[in-house]
């Protein structure tokens, strides 16, 4: 892990309190979590704390999810980021898949699907 840190650190770009509490809820106990609130701030936390894994929220106030992500690509092209939406449309998958986003988790979040796909890019040690 990137952090020394006996849990892998996400980051999760969620500027809704109600989803990032869901997430937090879900999460809290296998994985230390940081949270921003917009695009600019998830692309400065990222620099800062190096995450092991980016749950990126695609509509934002601010700077979007996906034009975090493809900044976030120019500095690195292995961090694996899970794009979170509302809007499951085939071409929002689509965009979200082409800006750099691994995966796409649609909302509301499946507890059971969330961390399906957080196993897929950290498996437990």
């Amino acid at each position: 892990m990137s952090n020394n840190q006996e849990k892998p650190l996400i980051l999760v770009a969620e500027d809704t309190d109600s989803n990032y509490m869901l997430l937090e809820a879900i999460l809290h106990k296998s994985y230390n979590l940081i949270r921003a609130m917009e695009g600019k701030e998830a692309i400065d936390l990222f620099q800062e704390r190096h995450p092991d894994l980016i749950l990126m929220d695609i509509k934002m106030r601010g700077m979007s999810g996906l034009d975090a992500t493809m900044q976030i690509r120019k500095i690195s092209k292995d961090i694996p980021i899970i794009a979170q939406s509302a809007y499951a449309f085939a071409e929002d998958i689509e965009s979200a898949l082409n800006c750099g986003c691994n995966d796409f988790i649609t909302k509301p979040i499946s507890r059971n699907l969330l961390l399906e796909k957080i196993h897929k890019y950290l498996p437990e040690e």
